[in-house]
């Protein structure tokens, strides 16, 4: 969440920073004003015409949140955002919280990873793949020279991932790995 947004959250349901990401904080999706904000945000999303949604930071019980946030809330707050998501005629994707997907799994149309090789965590997406549901999946370079030996490296790595090559600045630059 971006500090100008921060105002909206109630200040009892703000917890710790995100490690890495400066003006970003958790907060504590069991509180009701939490989650008519982020219903708000999907109605709007639905309103500029977007095909689907990917929420992001939703494993916030496997972080120090600092809200008490446990791995069951989680998955009934991933949950509540995959069905208003589809409340609205959107598509939903899970990011991040890799250890609760054969519970999310079915609540949500695709995936996507960023790190998965780097982490060796793609097998954990297998699930998606296995009901025919898209994992988009990208590894980045510091150096776009870099990007072809990565390519060699992951592409074709996991259970039919859809694989880019991106650098950190996610500029228009990319190698995808279907089209090698």
């Amino acid at each position: 969440m971006a500090g100008g947004r921060r105002g909206r959250f109630p200040e009892s349901s703000i917890g710790g920073p995100l490690d890495e990401w400066p003006g970003e904080w958790w907060v504590d999706h069991r509180d009701p004003t939490v989650r008519e904000i982020m219903a708000a945000r999907l109605d709007l999303a639905a309103a500029r015409g977007c095909d689907g949604v990917e929420p992001d930071n939703v494993d916030g019980y496997a972080n120090d949140n600092g809200l008490g946030l446990n791995a069951t809330e989680q998955l009934d707050y991933n949950r509540f955002l995959a069905d208003e998501a589809h409340a609205r005629g959107l598509s939903v994707g899970l990011k991040n919280d890799l250890d609760q997907i054969p519970e999310l799994m079915p609540w949500f149309d695709w995936a996507l990873n960023e790190e998965c090789a780097a982490y060796e965590e793609c097998d954990l997406l297998a699930p998606f793949t296995e009901a025919n549901k898209a994992v988009l999946h990208v590894e980045y370079v510091d150096d776009e020279a870099d990007g072809e030996a990565l390519a060699e490296e992951v592409c074709g790595l996991g259970p039919n991932l859809d694989t880019l090559i991106k650098g950190w600045d996610l500029d228009a630059w990319r190698i995808a790995c279907d089209e090698r």
